[in-house]
């Protein structure tokens, strides 16, 4: 079995993989390694633990609660909330340790487990180690007075909401949004706090019934939100996955606005208010060229990263940067919030439209966007394909006939044994040519 964490928690088919007793000891294991290292020191542990709306968050949640105050951790439960806000509320309420439970933009019948350090931090790699090495170990129990006590937290989404709008410099009123809330944690804090800023809302998607998380809405089908943006004349719209920490935009003609658009406009506000610390902004290998094209010529630097969003917050916080971001619509924005977070994405796209009084396709046309084409090469020894002469070959003849009008990415998957070629050009038909004659390649040269 390999590592049970993976890039962002532990996720799996919940009753599948991610059981109940899975995420009792778990829960348990995390309090005994928190506590030992010092994060506990002094003081009686509290625990905030917050879900989206799928129907298995109920089972799972009882089971991480039950395993925190078996332990001896104090719990609040914060009941459905987006993963920032969970991570918020780790900080604002001075909570020992912070778990979400969500499967982000995954199918209904999944879920997951992300545990939040004191701040409302994700853990590093170390200490998921030392949580998943301890599980199941003989421990001795608290009796009595020593177990953790539960209670509710009435007030979390009102706090969150409040936090969101005291992010927002100007008055929103005369914009008209559609926001799509994946039927998820966000149905009910994502319109309530851009309706608070000012914003004219008409919200889709907000219905959750604990089984139609992401079904057919949200970030990863846009259809939905394109159609009602128009059909309801709005300005802009938004959409936001199952757990609202990532955010896509659609402007008033239906086209689809991307992460790296959004991380564009949002680099150009923050320099202008010199809040870009080092004039930089961090993204990932896949950021399209188009965007780095047009920061450099704006005069921001862009520092990439692996691929995942916890990479872009890694070198953010270790280097002070205060924006980041990823293609797929994850924008962190540390001056407000520790991990990605779509409804502060939103709320800051719209202060930015409303302090220039400009539309999302005009803020958005700082960038042109090149057509990219991404192909999978499954059944490949993916561990040779950095050193094979002739892969190494093919990609150099491609560079050479894209010049400075294009790129070529070749990516080694982490889950699967497949390559993934990146294609960016002038053209989608170079971009899909160049592709489809590099994926030949590593095919007939790595093939198993």
């Amino acid at each position: 079995m390999g590592r049970l964490f993976g890039t962002d928690g532990v996720r799996g088919l919940a009753n599948g993989r991610l059981t109940a007793e899975l995420a009792l000891d778990l829960s348990v294991s995390a309090a005994h390694v928190l506590g030992e290292r010092g994060t506990f020191a002094g003081h009686r542990p509290v625990a905030v633990v917050g879900t989206d709306t799928r129907v298995s968050g109920e089972f799972l949640s009882a089971a991480v609660v039950a395993g925190l105050t078996s332990a001896g951790v104090d719990v609040l439960i914060l009941g459905d909330l987006p993963t920032p806000g969970v991570a918020y509320l780790t900080g604002a309420l001075g909570a020992d340790l912070g778990v979400m439970l969500s499967a982000s933009h995954n199918p209904m019948p999944d879920n997951g487990i992300k545990f939040l350090a004191r701040g409302g931090v994700k853990l590093d790699d170390a200490i998921e180690d030392a949580i998943e090495k301890r599980m199941q170990e003989p421990w001795e129990r608290p009796i009595g007075g020593d177990v953790g006590r539960i209670r509710r937290h009435p007030t979390a989404i009102e706090e969150y909401a409040a936090h969101l709008v005291g992010t927002v410099s100007h008055d929103l009123s005369g914009l008209r949004v559609v926001l799509d809330c994946a039927n998820g944690a966000a149905s009910v804090v994502g319109p309530k706090a851009l309706r608070d800023a000012g914003a004219e809302v008409i919200a889709i998607a907000a219905e959750p019934d604990g089984l139609n998380i992401n079904d057919g809405c949200g970030s990863t089908h846009l259809d939905g939100l394109q159609r009602a943006v128009v059909e309801h004349g709005a300005d802009v719209g938004f959409a936001l996955d199952g757990d609202a920490d990532r955010c896509l935009a659609v402007d008033a003609r239906g086209e689809v606005v991307d992460g790296d658009q959004i991380l564009a406009v949002l680099a150009l506000a923050l320099r202008e208010r010199g809040e870009l610390h080092a004039d930089t902004v961090v993204a990932t290998v896949m950021s399209n060229l188009g965007f780095v094209q047009a920061m450099r010529g704006a005069g921001i630097g862009v520092l990439q990263t692996k691929v995942g969003d916890r990479y872009v917050l890694e070198a953010m916080k270790t280097l002070g940067h205060t924006l980041g971001g990823e293609q797929s619509g994850h924008v962190i924005m540390s001056r407000h919030a520790t991990t990605g977070d779509g409804v502060l994405t939103a709320l800051q796209v719209l202060d930015r439209m409303a302090a220039t009084s400009a539309s999302i396709d005009e803020l958005a046309g700082v960038m042109n966007r090149l057509p990219q084409v991404l192909l999978n090469v499954p059944g490949v020894d993916k561990s040779r394909a950095d050193d094979d002469f002739v892969v190494a070959a093919a990609v150099a003849e491609a560079e050479a006939e894209l010049g400075d009008s294009g790129r070529v990415l070749l990516r080694q998957s982490g889950t699967e044994p497949l390559v993934r070629v990146m294609v960016e050009a002038s053209s989608h038909a170079q971009a899909a040519s160049i592709a489809a004659r590099l994926a030949d390649v590593v095919r007939a040269q790595l093939a198993l």
